[in-house]
């Protein structure tokens, strides 16, 4: 069978597997030796030495298309044409030699009037079921009158090689948005394949008017959207999957006129010690058939799962459909948002547990993007640092960010949408010295901005970075929205909060000349 690639033809050396269902791609790696069935079900498979994306190795190849429209620096690199070229010839080579392909033909989007078609090919039968469950699928009919824009090839066992195809090691993401090829090699890590998907959505939409965000995002009974921007560990996945909300989408989407929609048919989870308390909706896809989990401990006798165990890594993730979350939108869409919610960890203990924003003051966090880092999860790093990735996902980002805060901004303001900022992180000191802040708080908090009672209270005005913080809210303890009484040493507090606030400031520098003055007058002072 031949496999066309573009105007491209490949004879593959080995067998073709065309659109293969969940069943049969679980039996395709079991037989490969690719993962373990667990004895609840859920396929387990390793990912080596790559168990997250490997950022400083993505590259956009740079062209008349691309010179002006991308974001070219630190994050977003170029590669030459002539080094995409060899490049690309060497996985031809790689992939007429290969015993078997599995192709996938999917669309990123959900809503039909702004999705993308894209052909997808792998090596492995686990990575093939994967993007199927990752991406949204064809209906038969559209499936029969397929005609992909774009194409992925995913080759783990590829080895780049820096002097001749211009890259950094021997691990490649390389993107093509001229020739419409997207080449992944060097690293088994699944992720790669969403997000270069994502990343795809992220430079075609802004062009439609369309905002594409990183974020998650479901529905109350009145209809009312809700979306969560987050970086990794600030809660999105955890909070979006409320039993008393619909889920849209736990980590991609678009925000059109009239909708809001899901760039993924699935979910992408973080399985590190997940708890069946906390969050019983995820914990509930560890025991189910079509289920596939990354990097998750089984034990190779009993089929037994260790979720506790990271060994392997802490990055430990699991896919799997989105309707296996009960409360699941069916149709992978809601309507435009009323509420935004911008999740952080603020390890440094500063952040109020919620605090309402203005317009120019959720444009300001948006570019901002900030979490923390905490002790002891990178080598070097001993007390929290600030991370900043703007618009909460700098790495999917190939434009610049203005134009995807300008979008929010003038998105929040067309619906009215009521903005708040929540620190999922820590209370009463920095990490080590505080706790955690209590998801029972926060979600009580949630619920109450969310159905409309927290903007009806009392508020008072942060010293620091002036939005407004509740000063009570029903089934919370009044002490935890004031952050600075949760310390033992206030002064203590107000050095620590104007360290952040210089941090902010400093990393907003980049940005002030494309905001208009509202949006840079609403960052942080240095109080005295």
């Amino acid at each position: 069978m031949t496999l066309m690639i573009g105007a491209d033809r490949i004879t593959p050396g080995g067998d073709l597997f065309v659109n293969l269902g969940t069943a049969p791609l679980v039996e395709h790696a079991v037989r490969n030796a690719e993962g373990l069935l667990s004895k609840d079900g859920a396929l387990v498979v390793a990912t080596g030495a790559h168990t997250g994306r490997s950022a400083k190795d993505k590259f956009f190849v740079r062209d008349a298309l691309t010179e002006t429209t991308i974001w070219w620096g630190d994050v977003n690199k170029g590669m030459g044409a002539e080094h995409f070229a060899a490049l690309k010839a060497d996985f031809y080579a790689a992939m007429s030699a290969k015993p078997q392909l599995y192709v996938q033909h999917l669309f990123g989007g959900s809503q039909v009037d702004h999705r993308v078609a894209v052909k997808v090919v792998t090596e492995r039968a686990w990575h093939s079921l994967f993007i199927r469950t990752m991406l949204c699928r064809p209906t038969e009919s559209e499936l029969a009158n397929f005609a992909a824009e774009y194409t992925m090839i995913a080759l783990p066992s590829f080895r780049a090689d820096p002097a001749r195809h211009g890259c950094r090691s021997e691990t490649i993401i390389a993107v093509n948005f001229t020739e419409k090829l997207i080449l992944i090699g060097g690293t088994a890590y699944a992720g790669e394949m969403k997000k270069s998907v994502f990343g795809l959505l992220n430079y075609l939409l802004p062009a439609d008017g369309i905002m594409p965000m990183h974020c998650s995002a479901n529905i109350g009974r009145d209809g009312d959207t809700a979306i969560f921007f987050g970086l990794s560990g600030t809660g999105k996945t955890t909070l979006s999957a409320d039993a008393s909300r619909t889920l849209i989408g736990d980590d991609e989407h678009g925000w059109s006129d009239t909708s809001v929609f899901n760039f993924e048919g699935g979910c992408y989870a973080k399985m590190i010690r997940l708890s069946p308390q906390a969050e019983p909706e995820i914990f509930a896809t560890t025991k189910r058939f079509g289920t596939v989990l990354e990097n998750v401990v089984i034990d190779p006798v009993t089929r037994v799962i260790d979720l506790d165990d990271d060994s392997l890594a802490e990055n430990s993730r699991g896919s799997y459909p989105i309707d296996f979350i009960p409360n699941a939108s069916h149709d992978n869409m809601g309507p435009v948002p009323r509420t935004i919610i911008m999740l952080t960890a603020d390890a440094y203990g500063v952040l109020p547990p919620i605090a309402q924003m203005t317009p120019e003051q959720a444009m300001y966090h948006f570019l901002s993007g900030y979490t923390a880092r905490v002790a002891g999860t990178e080598i070097g790093v001993t007390e929290p640092t600030a991370t900043f990735s703007t618009c909460f996902g700098a790495p999917f980002m190939p434009r610049h960010p203005s134009v995807y805060g300008n979008l929010l901004k003038e998105r929040i303001a067309k619906g009215g949408v009521t903005c708040w900022l929540v620190n999922t992180g820590w209370t009463g000191g920095i990490y080590g010295v505080g706790k955690r802040m209590p998801i029972k708080a926060t979600r009580a908090l949630l619920n109450a901005a969310l159905d409309g009672s927290l903007s009806a209270g009392a508020f008072r005005i942060d010293p620091h970075f002036g939005f407004k913080v509740p000063v009570a809210a029903a089934g919370v303890d009044s002490a935890i929205l004031d952050p600075r009484s949760t310390w033992a040493d206030g002064a203590a507090y107000d050095a620590t909060a104007r360290k952040l606030a210089q941090q902010f400031i400093d990393n907003f520098a980049q940005f002030t000349d494309y905001v208009d003055e509202g949006v840079r007058n609403a960052g942080p002072t240095i109080a005295k």
